[in-house]
């Protein structure tokens, strides 16, 4: 029986085809032999793949086909083969082209091949494909090349890097610049050299880099000191650089000179405290005349009562005490408008003090009320009790003064404005829209209008200084944002209620005192009352005369002439009284009015009056002299109707006598 022996389906495999094997089977690279005349002899795979070509293709073609024209006109493959061939290695990158013309930037080594005698056999080559790596790298240089041009091109501001240490490793042209430096100069210097001696002798550059390295940033404004010695206002950021593994590689510094925009800011603040002062005058201005009205209102109060005085003296009466009584009430108080207005207009820095928001209202009360107008109703809702707080009264005097003109200027057809004073506690989540401000008591004082209010856009810039919305000339823009700074600096807020016809409420919200009670100053105390004289006696009936003044001291003593003069007199303090005594034609036969009456005035109480009864006689006084009337139609010599006359405050006691007189002399 003849046995066959099975063969092996796994025969042994030489070196040589193992090697030929391994070279196939790499795909990403271009693995072949040239021959000594640069002829393709091998080709695998990987050559194949990204060159495009077969083996039946290549093999026996010049290598010099995978270069571009430009490569093969100047000789670069014959070179490259020379370099292989002499120093026994070539190696470089460049474009080479595919079998269908596309180009890619390759990866070249090649190698002279000898046998063991050293006789040339070829060349072994080996390419890569490295398009996306260069395309990559291009990316970055590119990106690192316009950043760098960029670093460079900025010249207001001073872009360098610092090793570790602090030296200096880059400089921009800004740099160069603002800093007086040339590259050669700097690079390798600390950065401390633009510092001040005293800076540096206080470790500042220091501590700005344990800041940046411990923080990873630093930022602060500063004098910084250039080449020629000169100082400049600089706002300086450092930042850490590191790498990705967070290991610092140095810190990048960026400077600005903002030495301008510091003067300019200098320059505002200056502007800002003169415009204050020009503001509190501004103010004064406005209550010219207001405040001439009360003057003239208390003088006429003293003139009247020293005539008296003097009358009874001559007659041989002593009863004089209620008209020297009235007079010094007058005399103190005119002392307390002046020391108030004084105290407004003056200029002086913040001397915080206890205080007490309701006293300091009511001792404002009457340069308020004479401040908004006739037309305008002026209320007060103060709590009591009241904590204190600690602020500048002057300052506080001169926010309500303002605010309140303010809401008198957003009523130009009249209405209420209300002083309100209440205790408020505020916890932080009250206060997430005022950012500083600590959470606990305040004591809030609000000036509520019932004006025209404010839209959304308006109400957002209120505070922002010299913003306004009163025409050019009728206001500086800077009493809100005054009004801000003072709370601010006094540890307290502004808030802002408005909308649009529905008036707007300010609230100056001012830390509690929790130190003591707040004893009353001087300067904030409310006026003494005015003791009023006994009514004089019942009048002669050779007519009837109402007199309408809101002031009582005057109405009293004008009362006290009629009726001493054998008068009947009816009083009124406004012109709504008033009318109550005019219902009836003929009831009353002289009608003896102020001008400058609350809610209804004098010159449209007597146009009422006379619509009713045309015979009606009317004698205006007034401390605005014609003013009020000037635009009032008449036909008499000046230019009022001809049963209406006009004194101007203050009267003389006789020459009220007289017109009176002549006026009634023919009824």
């Amino acid at each position: 029986m003849k046995v066959e022996h099975a063969t092996s389906a796994w025969e042994p495999i030489s070196g040589e085809r193992r090697f030929q094997l391994l070279v196939d089977s790499v795909g990403d690279y271009a693995i072949y032999l040239l021959d000594p005349n640069g002829i393709v002899s091998s080709w695998n795979s990987g050559a194949a793949r990204f060159k495009g070509y077969t083996a039946d293709e290549i093999i026996g073609r010049h290598f010099s086909s995978f270069y571009t024209d430009e490569d093969r006109a100047a000789g670069v493959p014959q070179r490259a083969l020379a370099t292989a061939l002499n120093e026994g290695r070539f190696e470089a990158e460049g474009w080479r082209v595919r079998k269908d013309g596309t180009r890619f930037w390759a990866s070249v080594v090649i190698r002279a091949v000898r046998d063991e005698t050293g006789t040339l056999m070829g060349f072994a080559k080996v390419t890569r494909d490295i398009t996306e790596r260069r395309i990559a790298e291009e990316a970055l240089r590119r990106s690192e090349e316009q950043f760098r041009l960029l670093v460079q091109g900025v010249v207001d501001y001073a872009i360098f890097m610092l090793d570790t240490t602090g030296r200096i490793s880059s400089w921009n042209a800004g740099a160069a610049r603002m800093k007086g430096y040339g590259a050669d100069e700097i690079i390798g210097r600390h950065f401390s050299s633009f510092y001040t001696d005293e800076d540096r002798a206080a470790g500042m550059p220091q501590r700005a880099l344990a800041t940046a390295l411990n923080e990873g940033r630093f930022e602060a404004e500063g004098w910084r000191v250039r080449k020629d010695g000169t100082r400049f206002w600089a706002s300086v950021v450092i930042d850490a650089i590191r790498d990705e593994s967070g290991v610092l590689r140095g810190f990048a510094k960026i400077t600005r000179d903002i030495t301008e925009r510091r003067k300019a800011q200098e320059a505002l603040d200056e502007a800002r405290e003169a415009l204050a002062q020009a503001q509190k005058m501004e103010a004064v201005g406005q209550l010219t005349g207001g405040v001439a009205h009360d003057f003239n209102n208390l003088l006429q109060a003293i003139s009247s009562s020293l005539e008296l005085i003097e009358q009874r003296l001559e007659a041989g009466r002593t009863d004089i005490a209620p008209f020297a009584a009235t007079a010094r009430a007058a005399v103190d108080r005119a002392s307390t408008l002046t020391r108030r207005l004084l105290a407004f207009a003056r200029r002086q820095p913040l001397k915080p003090e206890r205080a007490d928001l309701n006293a300091l209202v009511a001792g404002l009360w009457d340069l308020l009320r004479r401040s908004v107008g006739e037309t305008i109703r002026l209320e007060r809702r103060l709590e009591e009790p009241l904590w204190p707080v600690h602020a500048d009264v002057n300052q506080i005097e001169s926010a309500l003064l303002n605010l309140v003109i303010n809401a008198r200027d957003a009523m130009p057809g009249g209405g209420t404005v209300t002083v309100e004073t209440a205790n408020a506690s505020f916890a932080a989540a009250d206060l997430v829209n005022d950012p500083g401000v600590a959470p606990g008591d305040y004591v809030a004082m609000t000036v509520r209008d019932s004006g025209t209010g404010m839209p959304p856009d308006v109400l957002a810039r209120v505070f922002e200084p010299f913003f306004t919305t009163k025409p050019i000339g009728q206001g500086t823009g800077l009493g809100l944002s005054q009004l801000y700074g003072f709370a601010r600096q006094s540890e307290g807020f502004v808030r802002i209620d408005s909308a649009v016809g529905r008036g707007t409420a300010v609230h100056l919200c001012l830390p509690r005192d929790h130190a003591a009670s707040a004893p009353v100053s001087d300067e904030g105390t409310a006026p003494a009352e005015i003791p009023v004289p006994p009514p004089g006696r019942a009048g002669a009936g050779r007519g009837t005369v109402l007199v309408v003044e809101d002031e009582e001291l005057v109405r009293m003593l004008l009362v006290e002439v009629l009726e001493g003069d054998g008068y009947t007199t009816l009083e009124a303090a406004d012109g709504t009284e008033a009318l109550a005594w005019l219902g009836e034609a003929g009831a009353v036969d002289l009608l003896v009015t102020d001008v400058g009456l609350p809610g209804l005035n004098g010159r449209q109480l007597a146009e009422m009056a006379q619509a009713r009864d045309p015979d009606l006689r009317v004698l205006f006084l007034t401390g605005y002299a014609f003013q009020a009337l000037d635009d009032r139609p008449g036909d008499g010599a000046d230019g009022l109707g001809r049963n209406t006359r006009v004194l101007v405050k203050p009267v003389a006691v006789d020459a009220f006598r007289a017109m009176v007189g002549s006026m009634l002399s023919g009824r």
